[in-house]
């Protein structure tokens, strides 16, 4: 998963580093180099936001287990049983 989640995009930005290299530091190397990285950018922020959209499911479905704990016993699962 780290491969995908950090090789892939480090294998896009060099990949534009060689485009830049092979051509010279031509208009043509630039550009690619240019949409190498963006490209790179694109993969990783595609799995921030994916990892973030996750987190929240989990979120839920913790917060879904408390209900049903208080709706078994009466009272939350963080709560002191001696507080009554």
């Amino acid at each position: 998963m780290v491969s995908i989640r950090y090789g892939l995009p480090l294998a896009i930005f060099i990949l534009g580093c060689v485009l830049l290299i092979v051509d010279g530091g031509g208009t043509t190397g630039w550009e690619g180099f240019f949409m190498a990285t963006g490209a790179a950018i694109a993969v990783l922020l595609l799995n921030l936001f994916f990892r973030l959209g996750a987190s929240g499911d989990r979120e839920r479905e913790a917060e879904e287990a408390a209900r049903d704990h208080y709706s078994r016993t009466g009272r939350w699962p963080d709560e002191d049983p001696d507080a009554r």
